[in-house]
């Protein structure tokens, strides 16, 4: 008889020190960030922290 091995539900869970965080984003900007992440074979969050990051640093350059 064969074992039957569950199947895992929902998100993985995020890795080291990473949160989820909750925000509402138009669908069409989710699209074009989930095909970019395809195309440069990375997850979404990925790409939404790396532009996060690069918004940030831009605002805080400002502030000098």
């Amino acid at each position: 008889m064969t074992e039957k091995i569950p199947l895992s539900k929902g998100r993985k869970p995020a890795q080291g020190e990473k949160r989820q965080f909750l925000t509402t984003i138009d669908p069409e900007v989710i699209r074009q960030v989930k095909q970019a992440a395809i195309a440069l074979d990375r997850t979404a969050s990925q790409i939404v922290e790396e532009a996060a990051r690069d918004w940030l640093e831009l605002h805080r350059a400002g502030r000098r």
